[in-house]
Parts: C-alpha cells; sequence; structure tokens
C-alpha cells in the first residue's frame, strides 16, 4: 500500500510538471519505475496505460481553459499514435538505451535555442503569428511518438521545444496542444504493448495509482499553464530540457568515464542553480514589465478624465 501511494504522489507531481510545462510525466514516472528493477517494455507499458487516463482529463481541462491549438492536434495525433503504436512493438524486441545519447543532444541544442530565443524577447508581450506547416508537423509526430513509446516518454520533451522554437504559437498553447494529442500517442502506444506483451510484466494496481495521482493535478496544471506567461512558461521549460537532457548525457558510460560521476554530479548542481536563478529573474522581469504597464495604462486614464 505505501509503494502505490508513493506511485500517486509521483504522477501527481509528474502531471502537474507536464500539464504545466508540456513534458516529463513519462521521464519521471518510467525513470522511478526502472529504478524499481521493472524491464523497460513494461516500464513503458505501465506509464502509457496511466497517460491514457491522464491525458484525457488534461486534454479536456485545457480545452476548457482555452489552451488547444485544434490545428496542431488534428495533424500531430495520428500520425503520433500509429508511430507510436509500432514504438511499442520495437521496444518489445529491442533495448533502446542506445539512442538516448542521440536524441538527448537533439533535444539539448532545441532546449538552448528556446532559452535563447524568448530571453532575446523584448519585455512587450510577444505576439505569435503564423502557421505551421504540415511537412513539419506530421514527421515530427512521427518522431515523437516512436521515441515516446521507446523511451518511456518524448511526446512532451520532442514535440513541446520544436514548436516552442518556432515562436509561432503561445506557449500555453503549444502546451495544451501536445497534451491533449498525447491522449491519442499513449492508447496507440498502450496498444501496442498490450499486442506484444499482453499482461506478462504490467503491474495494473501501479497503472491506477499513477493515473489516480496524474487525474488529481491535471485541471489544477492546466489552470496554471493559463496564468503563466509566455516568457516565464517558455524558460521553464528551455530549462528543463536543457537539465534533463544533460542529466541524461552526463550519465552514459563515455561521461562518466571522461569526468567521473563526482564531476558530472557538480555540472548538474550548477546547472540546476542556474536555471532556477534564470527563472527567478526572468519572473521578476515580467513582474517589472506589467508594473510598468498598470501605470502607463492609469496615466492614460487619468489624462483622459
Amino acid at each position: 500500500m505505501r509503494s502505490l501511494i508513493i506511485l500517486a504522489v509521483i504522477g501527481f507531481f509528474a502531471q502537474l510538471v507536464d500539464g504545466s510545462l508540456g513534458m516529463a510525466y513519462g521521464v519521471t514516472s518510467t525513470t522511478l519505475l526502472l529504478f524499481a528493477g521493472i524491464a523497460p517494455a513494461s516500464a513503458s507499458a505501465i506509464v502509457h496505460l496511466s497517460e491514457v487516463g491522464t491525458t484525457l482529463v488534461s486534454g479536456v481541462a485545457h480545452w476548457k481553459f482555452g489552451n488547444v491549438d485544434w490545428r496542431v492536434v488534428g495533424i500531430m495525433a495520428v500520425p503520433g499514435g500509429v508511430a507510436a503504436f509500432f514504438g511499442a512493438h520495437f521496444l518489445v524486441g529491442l533495448d533502446g538505451e542506445a539512442a538516448k545519447p542521440v536524441v538527448s543532444t537533439i533535444l539539448l541544442v532545441l532546449g538552448i535555442y528556446v532559452l535563447y530565443r524568448f530571453l532575446r524577447m523584448p519585455t512587450t508581450q510577444p505576439a505569435f503569428r503564423g502557421t505551421l506547416r504540415k511537412r513539419l508537423l506530421v514527421p515530427l509526430a512521427v518522431a515523437a511518438g516512436a521515441l515516446d513509446a521507446v523511451g518511456g516518454g518524448g511526446w512532451g520533451p520532442v514535440g513541446t521545444p520544436t514548436l516552442l522554437a518556432s515562436g509561432k504559437i503561445e506557449p500555453r498553447k503549444v502546451v495544451g496542444s501536445i497534451d491533449t494529442s498525447e491522449f491519442v500517442v499513449a492508447l496507440g502506444a498502450s496498444l501496442g504493448f498490450l499486442s506484444g506483451l499482453g499482461a506478462v510484466g504490467i503491474d495494473f494496481a501501479w497503472v491506477l495509482a499513477l493515473l489516480a495521482g496524474g487525474v488529481v493535478a491535471a485541471p489544477l496544471a492546466a489552470w496554471l499553464v493559463r496564468l503563466m506567461a509566455p516568457r516565464v512558461l517558455a524558460v521553464a521549460a528551455g530549462g528543463l530540457i536543457v537539465f534533463t537532457n544533460s542529466r541524461t548525457l552526463l550519465g552514459t558510460d563515455a561521461a562518466v568515464g571522461l569526468l567521473g560521476g563526482n564531476t558530472g554530479s557538480v555540472v548538474l548542481t550548477v546547472l540546476f542553480a542556474a536555471w532556477a536563478a534564470l527563472v527567478f529573474w526572468v519572473v521578476r522581469r515580467e513582474l517589472r514589465a506589467r508594473a510598468a504597464e498598470r501605470e502607463h495604462r492609469a496615466a492614460l486614464a487619468s489624462t483622459e478624465a
């Protein structure tokens, strides 16, 4: 019972982060299950089965709060779900660890670009204009869906930074659209695991525990993302991408052999501190900008009166 309560708490916080920043539920939950000794395919299956419920609730909540770009969802959901289905079958017979350093390097670069792009934005409210083409969204959905099934998490880490980096969609709608379309991806991956694994190795009590925590957090996360300023949300997400993928790269055998375990820990500590300081600075900057805007409006109102 204690382990189920812990899993529910993990599911709550993982979904709170995922629903607010567009990533981390799969990565966080899968990491926990792998640490507990669950095989990669079974861990990914447990996470995706729980995500079928959490993403459904999260999608409805994001829709209610106006955080969804339905064009993006309509284009990405089905290709992502199909890719996740075949990715699940691929994982059943193959260890996906070898691809992680390559994928993490790509994501790390994207995370740095997201930080660079949004930190350079003027203090005035940024304008998000333009339309993302199908020739970008469909291959993105296929790659993210396949990686999500193979790696136990990847739809958000691949999809969110790519859409954020385009600068054409508001960050809250990036998060809402990614979370909403992830329902189809989780469903596709779950069907793939069930047809490939059957019920062997899947602890449905663990599925329900993760699901319960995630369902409670989903509406709260959708409400939070609506209130957060675009720059703050993007910097928080970009920093999360940089930190998590740096952690993956520093944990490889090559990095440990070159730097040693202690050096990697120091680097991660510095990165986390820098990320926290950057978010704090951006929040203060946003608050000052909003205060200046209120003063300007008050001055205009008094002049007109």
